[in-house]
């Protein structure tokens, strides 16, 4: 989905979010708990240029469950990778998402203008926000006429508190940057996911692919169909927990065991003793998320699984996940077809791609019609 926000936020002037004009270029800013992940588009035809991208690491609980704690810690992150990597952008995408974000599908009168929906929406808002308005940003789309009442449109409404967005944009802000779109992340994966499909081997029209986003604290499973997100949760399992092995089973500090898992250097039982466990551990985690996607949605079987977020790097996941579900699975490159600016570092770029594809949705919004 390629969705508009251009009244997330009420408090801004309609310019600020480019209202009636062409979306000019911005960088995707992705905010995670660990790390800043920068990454800047250009697009000539059909065909997409990376032009700049860097990760700039994170101090512990700068981010907790998705919020922001220390605003200048992570507007500084964000800085340092603006100054590393080259660019010249100023303005920004960034999201927001897991709790802190309510979406719900609502139906409005049909034939209502954008100004009367929001109007309608806030007066009725405390039927579908269970905080005061004055409390959230919120934006919807239309989706088209309800198939039951001809007389009424079904309207997607987001809202997210306004400190979650307030937060982002101050970071943006104290980094030199504006915030041109504050999107969600569910709805930044499904925009990037146009760039996986094209890859897989079969059409995905009518078609529902699990893409598995496995991070430092959370797995979010999003579930597409026909390339349209339908379904998304979140569970309580990342690569921290593996890191939190490496540290018990070596005596070693938190930061010596992120280390060590990232570059190596770690004793020969390493992959049987500790790897190995967390593999078959990551998988049965990612079971337990599908089977409440499927206890739900019977009807509606799995054609594929993508792996994404940094724990699909870790070789051989992708053969496992594959056995365990019996589903052709594969990890996440939105980059494989995309030229490289000078700038950009193949190997590491590489490396991250499985966790860029919130970067990457958010990036694409600069192409936005």
């Amino acid at each position: 989905m390629n969705w508009s926000t251009n009244k997330l936020n009420f408090n801004f002037d309609l310019n600020f979010l480019g209202l009636g004009k062409k979306q000019t270029a911005v960088l995707g800013i992705d905010i995670t708990t660990t790390v800043v992940k920068l990454l800047e588009l250009s697009r000539n035809g059909n065909h997409y240029k990376v032009e700049s991208y860097m990760v700039s690491p994170l101090p512990r609980d700068a981010v907790m469950d998705k919020q922001i704690t220390n605003v200048d810690v992570i507007g500084e992150a964000i800085k340092k990778a603006v100054q590393r990597s080259g660019t010249k952008l100023k303005q920004a995408a960034v999201a927001v998402g897991g709790s802190s974000v309510i979406t719900k599908l609502i139906t409005l009168p049909a034939g209502l203008t954008d100004d009367e929906m929001v109007e309608q929406i806030m007066i009725e808002a405390e039927q579908y926000i269970p905080y005061g308005i004055d409390e959230v940003n919120f934006d919807f789309e239309v989706q088209g006429i309800n198939e039951i009442d001809s007389s009424r449109a079904n309207v997607l409404l987001a809202a997210s508190r306004k400190e979650n967005v307030d937060d982002r944009v101050a970071t943006l802000e104290l980094a030199g940057l504006k915030a041109k779109i504050v999107d969600i992340e569910a709805f930044a994966i499904e925009n990037a996911f146009v760039l996986l499909a094209n890859q897989l081997p079969y059409s995905v029209e009518n078609k529902t692919i699990v893409v598995i986003e496995i991070g430092a604290n959370l797995t979010t499973l999003h579930v597409l169909y026909n390339s349209r997100a339908i379904y998304t949760r979140e569970q309580n399992f990342g690569g921290k927990q593996l890191t939190e092995d490496i540290q018990r089973t070596y005596g070693l500090s938190y930061e010596e065991a992120g280390v060590s898992k990232k570059l190596g250097g770690l004793p020969d039982n390493y992959e049987s003793d500790v790897l190995e466990p967390f593999k078959h551990g990551m998988v049965q985690q990612i079971q337990r998320a599908i089977q409440f996607f499927v206890a739900s949605n019977a009807s509606r079987p799995i054609d594929s699984v993508i792996l994404a977020g940094g724990c699909a790097s870790i070789a051989g996941v992708d053969h496992l996940v594959s056995e365990s579900l019996g589903v052709p699975t594969y990890i996440a490159n939105p980059f494989v077809n995309m030229e490289l600016s000078s700038r950009v570092n193949p190997k590491s770029l590489g490396k991250d791609a499985p966790s860029m594809l919130i970067a990457c949705g958010l990036a694409l919004r600069s192409f936005d019609e």
